[in-house]
């Protein structure tokens, strides 16, 4: 009697596109809904804004913290993305300063949907906790690029940069701490130069 041999497994589909595009519509929404309104921002208008049925929401988000983790750790892969790109566009110096006012911007965002954050099932630390080497990896991709072309000093410690920024945004929680964050990174980098050679 023959033996049937059993057939592997069909690799896993990828998701079509427009399944890509409602995903990605769903988070931007939630995201300004979750600024606006908080944790308890009503998912069926947010699946309405987004121009999809409610079964389409929460087939991709099948709970309100499923989505709210969701919408953070999409700001911190767009992150995490955009140093890569910015190393292959752009010179070792603009790519780290781009990238540190791109991180201006993300710590704004999660100042915002921060209250949502905190709802989410064992707190926002955990979340802030499972993000920190993606955010680690792309400064410390970024300042060794600098210091090899020579425009960084040798010593310095990609995380202080982060401290910096992520501190004066508790310090300076006003409207105007953006801008003021902005100009701190042209400071901490003009800093971060190497020591000109003694005469």
């Amino acid at each position: 009697m023959a033996v049937r041999r059993s057939q592997p497994a069909p690799p896993p589909r990828k998701p079509r596109t427009d399944a890509l595009r409602n995903r990605a519509r769903i988070l931007d929404v939630a995201k300004d809904a979750f600024t606006r309104c908080g944790a308890e921002a009503s998912l069926d208008d947010i699946a309405k804004q987004a121009g999809v049925g409610p079964g389409t929401l929460y087939r991709h988000f099948p709970t309100r913290d499923a989505l709210i983790e969701a919408v953070y750790h999409t700001e911190v892969e767009k992150l995490a993305v955009s140093a890569r790109a910015f190393a292959k566009e752009m010179p070792p110096f603009d790519a780290l300063r781009a990238w540190l006012l791109h991180f201006v911007d993300y710590i704004a965002a999660k100042h915002i949907i921060a209250p949502a954050l905190n709802s989410v099932t064992g707190g926002a630390g955990r979340l802030y906790e499972g993000s920190r080497n993606q955010v680690q990896g792309a400064v410390d991709l970024l300042v060794k690029r600098a210091i090899k072309s020579g425009d960084l000093r040798k010593d310095l410690d990609p995380f202080d940069l982060l401290r910096a920024l992520i501190g004066s945004s508790y310090v300076t929680a006003g409207s105007d701490w953006r801008q003021s964050a902005r100009r701190l990174v042209d400071i901490l980098l003009a800093g971060s130069r190497p020591p000109s050679p003694s005469r």
